[in-house]
């Protein structure tokens, strides 16, 4: 069950709002202080991703981030609306477009965007599918120190 979820159009100054959110529920659920940071970084890039792949697709559905609160994890879904193509990738076929190609440009974009995901978060899993992509990353979480 979703802990926070949130939902917004495709521009780029909601991504701050969605990074500091997702902030202070990483906090709340017990991830790390000193990967804070990290959290706030892979879901600005994860969020930056989806507005990018809505606005160069004309997209007009929200992108959605879906933040959970788990017993030991925290984890948190970020879904753009475009759907696979049919291979389950979102990246253009080898030997499509020239180097002036914007399509070929926005590939490059989204797998650099993977890669510096992939990068900070440990645990990250992509997928594909009729109903556009998700990208979810897994931090542990401490559990709350109870004093007597």
């Amino acid at each position: 069950m979703p802990t926070v979820e949130l939902r917004f159009s495709a521009q780029p100054e909601h991504v701050r709002t969605a990074r500091l959110v997702a902030a202070a529920v990483a906090r709340r659920a017990g991830v790390d202080e000193a990967v804070l940071d990290e959290v706030r970084l892979a879901v600005g890039e994860a969020c930056s991703r989806a507005v990018g792949l809505h606005r160069s697709h004309d997209i007009a559905t929200p992108v959605a981030v879906v933040l959970v609160e788990d017993e030991k994890a925290f984890s948190i879904e970020v879904a753009d609306g475009l759907p696979s193509s049919g291979s389950g990738s979102t990246t253009a076929s080898p030997g499509g477009g020239g180097p002036d190609d914007p399509e070929a440009d926005a590939d490059m974009e989204d797998e650099m965007g993977l890669a510096v995901i992939s990068g900070l978060v440990d645990d990250v899993e992509v997928r594909t599918g009729e109903n556009g992509g998700v990208i979810r990353m897994t931090w542990p979480t401490t559990p709350a120190v109870v004093l007597p």
